[in-house]
């Protein structure tokens, strides 16, 4: 098998015929075996539909269907698991990322390069979007000593002995790129369009990007912890400085210690401690979790599963 195409699906049920089309178009003329896999993450358009009526027609094309919702990370595991090409690529299923550009992958990964990303020089995202996204790949840099670029997306095309290493990392707490970045090999980035979106609007709400960044942050990097021993050690210091000099002006000027002073310095470590509670609170959830050691996702079904997709 000479390349897997890796596509989680979400949302966007009316961009699959044409990105089906577009992607078979492209491959069809680069490789002469190939798959297409469609990973269903329990889409609530009813995907799944659209999926089967593919597969149906063209025995290139893989369905798989997720018992429930696992989220995108996982679904691209889910592919990368069936894969059986030689070389993979990655892509998200609402045509923001151009199937015209897997060539330029491909032949970039062809000068000796085991991963290349798309970077996506003129993001077609909304400006709180980008800027948020900016922000957290600069914290997420510091906090694991990398460089991380908040423009280089999942699209990309990786070889098959990386895509082996990365299915080797079961950790409940996923992020593609980084953990492609953190494998090492030789890398590479290029420019790439990136469009509008074909339909609706992306299912990354605020409220799941603050989530996925605390549960990155938190599974990924002790630094965080680090910084909070820091915190306190400045804190104890300047609290001991602090009652020094409390102690000398009622020795030598006989000033009371008011009772405010001092509630609002309890209520200030008070505070400190229970939020540093919370972040340790966070790393014991995390490791609860990997812990247990459940399945990462449940397939439900898969389609096309014994054709071995040699058709040329």
């Amino acid at each position: 098998m000479d390349v897997s195409i890796v596509v989680p699906v979400y949302g966007c049920r009316a961009a699959l015929p044409e990105l089906y089309n577009r992607i078979s178009y492209e491959i069809s003329k680069l490789f002469k075996t190939y798959e297409i896999i469609f990973v269903n993450d329990s889409c609530p358009q009813n995907s799944w539909e659209v999926i089967e009526n593919i597969c149906k027609n063209d025995k290139h094309v893989k369905g798989i269907e997720l018992s429930r919702n696992f989220g995108q990370m996982k679904a691209i595991l889910a592919g990368l698991d069936c894969s059986k090409g030689d070389w993979v690529v990655v892509m998200d299923c609402d045509l923001q990322d151009r199937p015209e550009e897997i060539k330029r992958l491909y032949h970039k990964a062809k000068e000796g390069y085991d991963v290349v990303f798309a970077r996506r020089k003129k993001r077609s995202d909304g400006k709180i979007k980008v800027l948020l996204a900016n922000c957290f790949y600069n914290i997420y840099s510091y906090a694991t000593d990398g460089t991380y670029d908040g423009a280089v997306c999942n699209f990309s095309i990786v070889k098959r002995n990386v895509v082996n290493s990365f299915c080797q990392m079961r950790e409940q707490h996923r992020a593609y790129v980084m953990y492609m970045k953190w494998l090492g090999y030789r890398q590479a980035t290029i420019d790439v369009e990136h469009d509008e979106r074909y339909e609706g609007e992306s299912s990354y709400t605020l409220k799941k990007r603050i989530n996925m960044a605390i549960e990155l942050l938190t599974s990924q990097s002790d630094k965080i912890l680090r910084l909070f021993v820091s915190f306190g050690f400045i804190l104890s210091v300047v609290s001991l400085l602090f009652i020094v000099f409390l102690v000398v002006n009622k020795l030598l000027f006989d000033v009371a210690i008011g009772w405010t002073s001092l509630l609002s310095t309890i209520v200030l470590f008070g505070g400190l401690i229970i939020m540093v509670i919370g972040v340790v609170g966070i790393y014991v959830g995390n490791i609860f979790m990997q812990v247990k050691n459940r399945p990462l996702y449940i397939v439900r079904q898969i389609l096309n599963e014994d054709d071995e997709s040699e058709i040329e």
